[in-house]
């Protein structure tokens, strides 16, 4: 069986934010060579109708381009395997609860590489499996990865991966916090992909060696990614989630009013000098939970994360936020429920968990009334639509 392909990535799923980093990767569709190409979710039916329409729809500052998906959309990570086919970085971009469907996956993997006698001690044809959906959620999912191998162990399906082998497959799980922005119109054979401008994705967890790897392999492919050393990818994921909730969250707040009509307002809209009070309120939220589980150190000044956090919403002032074009989008299409998207909740969620367990009650009434405010807000524009 063949190892790992060197130097090459595979994308997972082929949704806007995988569209967006292919897009940048193949130095904005300059080189469609086969070093980058997409995988598919195991029983996916979105995949599954991409391939039978047999072309991937992108809009360029050109004009559309259509790229025909028999050398560029590839099977799941198993089946790749037996084709011979593995890449040795995969960006992983599903919504975050669709990553544990994944992660079995992945352990999966590993057992066919141990039928297979290439599961090596250091695990050299294991690929680097990049998590970059965005939420609060690697360390959890690091723990799920670990207890399936054991569990792989215990009924036989592996032998016993300690002491060396088992901390080269973990080295090998990071984390991928992106700003990488795209957007996805429309569904199955007629979704067209508008990639944002390259944005940066800095990789943490692994090691030093596994970060650097990964971050030559995309780098000289065009992509902007930088490991970011032995800072915490906890850390990275709070910095990460309070950009998200300010403008993601809240913008969705903002632009539903009392009588359930939308509009669409960009980062400099929401981040408005009249609602910074607002954004501080939660900042401090956030800067709170983070302190209790030593995202942020002792040291540390909210002040300076606000501060952060405003110059970030500064730099993007005229882009609109995700969560805010998929409203739009669900508007056009009739498909918008009073739900929370994926995406806030694996930011909720988490912040709502860690502060009950860190016995934060003010910080849980704050984010339970933000979850609440935003399905009213939702439940509103649906009526209203």
């Amino acid at each position: 069986m063949a190892p790992l392909q060197p130097g090459t990535v595979g994308i997972l799923p082929p949704g806007a934010l995988g569209v967006g980093l292919f897009y940048h990767l193949t130095r904005e569709l300059t080189a469609v060579d086969g070093r980058v190409f997409f995988l598919e979710r195991r029983g996916s039916r979105s995949g599954q109708a991409l391939r039978e329409s047999g072309a991937l729809q992108i809009l360029t500052p050109e004009g559309r381009r259509s790229l025909p998906t028999d050398n560029l959309l590839y099977p799941d990570l198993l089946d790749s395997f037996a084709l011979g086919h593995l890449p040795e970085v995969v960006l992983v971009c599903p919504n975050p609860d669709q990553i544990l469907p994944f992660i079995t996956t992945s352990v999966q993997l590993l057992e066919k590489l141990h039928e297979a006698d290439s599961l090596l001690p250091g695990a050299q044809d294991f690929p680097h499996l990049v998590l970059c959906a965005n939420g609060i959620y690697f360390q959890r999912f690091r723990q799920i990865f670990i207890e399936k191998i054991e569990e792989a162990t215990l009924f036989g399906r592996l032998p016993d991966l300690w002491p060396h082998t088992m901390p080269a497959i973990v080295s090998r799980f990071l984390r991928g916090v992106t700003i990488q922005t795209g957007v996805r119109d429309g569904n199955g054979a007629d979704t067209l992909y508008r990639p944002g401008p390259k944005g940066l994705t800095q990789i943490a967890g692994g090691d030093a060696a596994t970060r650097l790897r990964c971050c030559q392999i995309l780098q000289e492919l065009g992509g902007w990614f930088e490991a970011v050393g032995d800072r915490s990818a906890t850390r990275l994921e709070f910095d990460k989630a309070l950009v998200n909730l300010a403008c993601n969250l809240l913008g969705q707040i903002y632009a539903i009013d009392d009588t359930g009509s939308f509009q669409v307002l960009t980062v400099g809209e929401i981040a408005a000098p009249s609602r910074h009070a607002q954004m501080r309120e939660l900042a401090h939220h956030v800067f709170q939970v983070g302190r209790t589980v030593r995202a942020y150190a002792p040291q540390e000044k909210f002040e300076d994360i606000c501060d952060r956090l405003l110059a970030t919403c500064r730099a993007h002032a005229d882009h609109v936020p995700s969560s805010l074009q998929w409203v739009s989008l669900s508007i056009q299409q009739g498909t918008l429920k009073p739900e929370i998207t994926p995406t806030e909740a694996w930011l909720l969620e988490p912040l709502l968990r860690y502060a009950r367990a860190s016995e934060l009650p003010e910080s849980v009434a704050y984010f339970e009334s933000l979850k609440q405010t935003l399905v009213e807000r939702l439940a509103r524009l649906v009526g209203h639509a």
